[in-house]
């Protein structure tokens, strides 16, 4: 489809699911390299990467691993409230562990930030930051990340997990809303 409509929005093909299949292979194989040995707790961030979680957690290559699901909430619509309100908590011991969030887009910052201050006050060994998607542009806060697939410019989008108003999440290419 070279256009969606949802709700009241026009989106239009932004990327494609072979461009965003490929990026997740890279992002594994660097992954599958630094990470072996380590049992690292893979962390999504639901509810948008569990798409994006899921593809990197199959091809990640080795038995010494685990993957849990944390509940974070800072958008409404199209737009970020500012806060994030902690909705389903994380119930692995993660103290002296390698600790990997896996989300699908970091934009504003505040969501990663959060979570990354919760963790560290839960002691890992260390904490790694892997997003699909990265906005550069909107960033108000200053986040850390290793792994980083397609850096965007800062428009709306939707598909691959993210939504407008939880619709789009089931399309595999993402898109981009048409601008007026």
């Amino acid at each position: 489809m070279k256009r969606v409509k949802i709700h009241d929005k026009e989106f239009e093909l932004f990327i494609s699911n072979e461009k965003i299949q490929s990026v997740v292979q890279e992002m594994a194989e660097k992954m599958n390299a630094e990470l072996v040995g380590k049992d690292p707790l893979f962390l999504c961030i639901l509810n948008g990467s569990f798409m994006f979680a899921a593809e990197i957690f199959k091809r990640i290559n080795f038995v010494e691993s685990e993957i849990s699901f944390v509940k974070l909430a800072s958008y409404s619509g199209e737009h970020s409230t500012g806060s994030v309100k902690e909705l389903i908590g994380l119930n692995e011991n993660i103290e002296g562990r390698t600790v990997v969030v896996l989300e699908d887009i970091v934009d504003t910052g505040i969501t990663i930030n959060a979570i990354q201050q919760q963790l560290k006050s839960m002691n890992p060994k260390e904490i790694q930051v892997a997003t699909m998607l990265l906005k550069p542009d909107a960033l108000k806060k200053e986040v850390d990340l290793k792994y980083v697939g397609i850096e965007i410019p800062n428009d709306f989008i939707v598909g691959c997990g993210l939504d407008y108003d939880g619709h789009g999440r089931n399309l595999t290419d993402i898109y981009s809303v048409v601008k007026e």
